[in-house]
């Protein structure tokens, strides 16, 4: 170590007085780490400040052993300190952590969130003790308290762990008026964030102060890291475990991979990203008795701390989590970390391999292990851009009015009344609420009073509490929107399995469908909505079934999606000027980290698309390429800006034409299921012609008839309290909700938040302009190339083999075949027949006139064979006329195969002749074809109208 780094060493620690010394040396830290040599003065010269440290490095006593040191020796009153965090989980592990230093400093510590006692919380209401570790709820429900509010005014120092996760929430918008309505309390007090990963420190660090200085410690993450990108080989032994496993080859490498993986290190964290792909691979891991368990936010709290502590103790030699495990709940030493498929961000990547390498010197450790080409590339620009340090910027909301509504209240239960001009102050004076203007303010104002929530006084410009303000505040301490939660519970035992949250049941459940929790699978038997409940039974032998649910994706930043492109453009100029795909390979494997065999597997859509001549989409070339009824856009913008452009395509052509527009998209494509009519053409024309500035318009018209923005709306009229309380089912008439909130705070807020939560206006509109400037190439391409294509299979969660197998397929072909179809003469209009597909025969025709010109529609389709037959029908029925002629011309000419594919899930008929006019060598692949249609309808049915 250099002379002027040892002095370092030494200068950090004289910075703190006598006792905490002490403690130090019978702690056994003589040396400070480097974000405690690094923060330890400023933060001890009682400096606001923002510490960015890989997980491990002692960043909670980077903060606390000033904030300890302030304490020690002195004469105290109330508490001196919070310690807030955004899980409860978190509250446990840092009061285990922290309790040393308080024996030793003689300094008393406690923990308050939602699951105290009455009696303990009277106790610290009492007896207050000096440093507090709570959450930004408990925060909200302590500042309204009496006793507790003069406890308060003693604070002097407030600690924020895990910053990033709240400046990307709402929840950290309330708290940083929350902070606020402290300081008016307490007066200034210092405030300290830590965090493992922030992209734009300047910002968090104002969210933090509310614009003041802070200062901005740093410590490189990326170079801590050691992660390689792999795609598993298949070997002889993945065709055994196949079998075993009833999956393909391929996912048993997968599975395989990481038994192996952790079969080398001594504990493991599994990332995946989604609750639903943990439970698939909890459920393979199962079934091979590996000593794995599985860890996410909708298993019981009991189950989670069962597995947290098998972990702990070397029970369990791995742990399938997903972002539960992001923030540093204590499960012991992790030596290395596994994340399954592309992690999507780059802060994810830190937050989850930053894992590895507890308490010790070592560099974090991982793997990537990814399942496709695009999965593959995207890793391999993520783990670049982590070595460089490009995390993405902190989404924060800015001018969240519900979150104003929410503090209005709060700020009324502080005082009893208030000046409507101090409040406005006071808010203000938060960083997400700088620019809020004074008309919006009372806009919100006006609402809550018109809801009963406060009383206004307009001639005193006074707010005071209403009869209602209590039951509202405590009803929404939390930003965390009120969603019902149904209870699984297995018909058979009653016992409790886990839970599921309410728009996922009400998008996906259905008795007979299936799914996994706890790697088990389940078939729902009954949805009760009274008793917010999912009764289900297992399914003993899975071997076959398919889960019905997927998960949602984590989206993946424009600044990834954009690294890819330039991947795909210098390997698409290689494979031009005659590279072969080794050379290609090799160069791949040594700018990036992996192996040849994964980048030469991640090359092959790339090869095709140049040996057949199609345009290689990048960063800045946009490939628009079309087949009748069906368009994919090349587009690597991410996900954000793709749904954004998505939408923006599908309103202008649905308007064209009169019809629906299908629509799926991923970070590299935007996926049109089109009339007929439509042309890729027609796709180059809006993209030429849209203004830049109309996208915000254009989006706000087509959420009108959404169910995300109706779902948003009514959880953020719940939070003005224009809603006492909500059901999401039909009863409670979203529609006449959308009217009636039109011009109000309420909607404001809504599409605001459906604009931030899932949308890029501004990147869309940026690509737009960039179209039209020529500085995005755009070309056409007719027919689908390979690159294309390759998104029906690039991003989706890996629940069950893509290529089912003979079990899965003569299940779908059971199903279809025990369905029953309407049949009707389009000839005669006479003659209709309802029966099981099975007993239709090849060639269906009229038994009365003889024409096989017969429609097969659907057993509940009375009303389009009676509008047929009288010729009135409005908007709706008009096009399900449509739709009964075209499957009649599929029937003619196809005779009962068209019945097949029409009988499917979610297949009109021109999916169904899409199906239908593909080349095969056998009907196993007319009903795997079936299978991934049903599939994609499942997961874009919200987008038809």
């Amino acid at each position: 170590m250099a002379d002027s780094e040892a002095a370092a060493d030494l200068a950090a620690f004289t910075h703190l007085g006598e006792q905490v010394r002490a403690a130090l040396s019978e702690r056994g830290f003589t040396t400070p780490t480097e974000p405690q040599r690094k923060a330890i003065p400023p933060l001890a010269d009682g400096q606001d400040g923002l510490v960015i440290a890989p997980t491990g490095t002692g960043k909670t006593e980077t903060a606390m052993l000033p904030v300890f040191d302030a304490l020690a020796g002195e004469d105290r009153f109330g508490m001196q300190a919070l310690y807030i965090t955004p899980l409860r989980a978190l509250n446990r592990d840092m009061r285990d952590r922290l309790d040393w230093w308080g024996e030793q400093l003689e300094l008393d510590i406690d923990v308050r969130h939602g699951d105290t006692t009455q009696y303990h919380r009277q106790k610290q209401a009492e007896d207050p003790p000096d440093v507090l570790v709570t959450t930004p709820e408990t925060l909200q429900a302590m500042l309204t308290g009496k006793k507790l509010r003069k406890a308060l005014g003693d604070v002097s120092h407030v600690v924020i762990d895990e910053v990033h996760e709240l400046a990307a929430s709402k929840r950290g918008a309330q708290l940083t008026i929350g902070l606020e309505r402290l300081r008016e309390l307490a007066g200034e007090f210092q405030r300290i964030g830590l965090s493992a990963t922030v992209g734009d420190p300047g910002e968090v660090g104002k969210f933090l102060t509310g614009g003041r200085e802070c200062a901005l410690i740093e410590v490189d993450v990326g170079s801590r890291l050691d992660v390689r990108v792999r795609k598993p080989r298949v070997t002889d032994e993945d065709e055994t475990l196949a079998a075993e496993l009833a999956s393909d080859p391929d996912l048993a490498s997968h599975v395989r991979a990481i038994r192996d993986l952790v079969a080398d290190n001594e504990s493991t964290l599994i990332f995946v990203n989604t609750r639903q792909t943990a439970e698939a691979l909890g459920s393979r891991c199962n079934a091979l008795d590996l000593p794995i368990g599985v860890h996410h936010g909708s298993l019981s709290k009991e189950a989670r701390i069962e597995v947290e502590d098998g972990f702990k103790a070397g029970e369990l030699d791995g742990l399938l989590c997903t972002s539960s495990m992001e923030l540093g709940i204590d499960v012991g030493r992790v030596d290395h970390v596994i994340q399954y498929q592309s992690p999507r961000e780059v802060a994810r990547l830190l937050q989850r391999v930053g894992r590895a390498g507890h308490r010790s010197d070592r560099l974090s450790s991982g793997t990537v292990l990814t399942t496709r080409p695009d999965d593959t590339l995207e890793a391999l620009a993520i783990c670049r851009r982590a070595h460089e340090g490009l995390v993405e910027p902190a989404e924060i909301h800015h001018g969240s009015l519900d979150t104003v509504a929410n503090q209005i209240v709060g700020f009324v239960m502080d005082f009893g009344e208030i000046g409507a001009r101090q409040a406005y102050e006071i808010v203000t004076r938060a960083y997400p609420f700088r620019d809020l203007g004074e008309e919006t303010f009372r806009e919100i104002v006006r609402e809550l009073s018109g809801n009963r929530i406060l009383w206004l006084d307009e001639e005193q410009d006074q707010l005071e509490k209403s009869g209602g303000s209590w039951q509202y505040f405590y009803a929404n301490l939390s930003m965390i929107p009120d969603e019902e939660t149904y209870t699984v519970s297995d018909v058979a035992s009653g016992r409790t399995i886990g839970t599921l949250d309410e728009r996922f049941v009400v998008n996906f459940a259905g008795p007979g469908e299936t799914f996994i929790q706890r790697g088990e699978m389940w078939r729902i038997a009954e949805v009760d909505d009274e008793e917010s409940e999912v009764k289900v039974s297992p399914i003993e032998d899975p071997a076959g079934e398919i889960p019905s649910w997927t998960g949602q994706e984590i989206p993946v930043p424009r600044a990834v999606a954009g690294e890819v492109g330039e991947i795909r453009g210098t390997v698409g100029e290689s494979f031009a000027d005659g590279a072969s795909r080794a050379a290609v390979a090799d160069d791949l494997a040594d700018r990036y980290p992996t192996d040849e065999f994964t980048a030469s597997e991640a090359l092959d859509p790339l090869e095709k698309q140049i040996e057949a001549d199609g345009p290689m989409p990048t960063g800045d070339r946009i490939v628009v390429e079309s087949e009748p009824r069906s368009i994919v856009v090349n587009a690597c913008f991410g996900h954000t800006t793709n749904e954004t452009l998505g939408r923006v395509l599908s309103a202008l052509l649905g308007q064209r034409t009169g019809s629906s527009v299908g629509m799926e998209i991923d970070p590299y494509r935007i996926e049109l299921d089109v009339p007929r009519a439509v042309r890729g053409s027609d796709v180059v024309e809006i993209l030429n012609e849209t203004a830049p500035e109309h996208v915000a318009g254009l989006i706000e018209l087509s959420l009108k008839n959404s169910d995300a923005l109706k779902f948003k709306l009514a959880q953020v009229a719940a939070t003005f309290g224009a809603l006492k309380s909500w059901q999401s089912d039909s009863r409670f008439g979203r529609g006449r909700l959308l009217a009636a909130l039109q011009d109000t705070p309420v909607y404001d807020e809504a599409v605001r938040e459906v604009f931030h939560d899932d949308l890029s206006i501004d990147d869309a509109g940026d690509v737009l302009a960039g179209v039209q400037s020529e500085e995005i190439d755009l070309v056409t391409h007719s027919g689908h190339t390979p690159v294309g294509i390759d998104g029906r299979s690039s991003g989706k969660e890996l629940l069950a083999p893509e290529n089912a197998d003979a079990s899965v397929i003569d299940t779908v072909r059971e199903r279809i075949q025990e369905d029953r179809m309407r049949l009707f003469c389009l000839h005669c209009q006479e003659w209709e027949r309802t029966q099981e597909v099975r007993r239709i025969p090849d060639q269906p025709e009229c038994p009365l006139c003889g024409s096989t010109r017969i429609a097969a529609l659907n057993p509940w389709a009375e009303e389009v064979v009676e509008a047929i037959k009288t010729g009135e029908k409005d908007d709706e029925q008009e096009k399900q006329t449509e739709r009964a002629y075209q499957a009649a011309t599929l029937v003619q000419s196809h005779g009962k195969q068209a019945v097949i594919a029409l009988a499917a899930r979610g297949v009109g008929p021109h999916n169904a002749a899409r199906i239908i006019a593909k080349l095969r060598e056998n009907e196993d692949d007319f009903y795997r074809d079936i299978l991934s249609q049903e599939r994609q309808y499942a997961r874009t049915q919200s987008f038809w109208g």
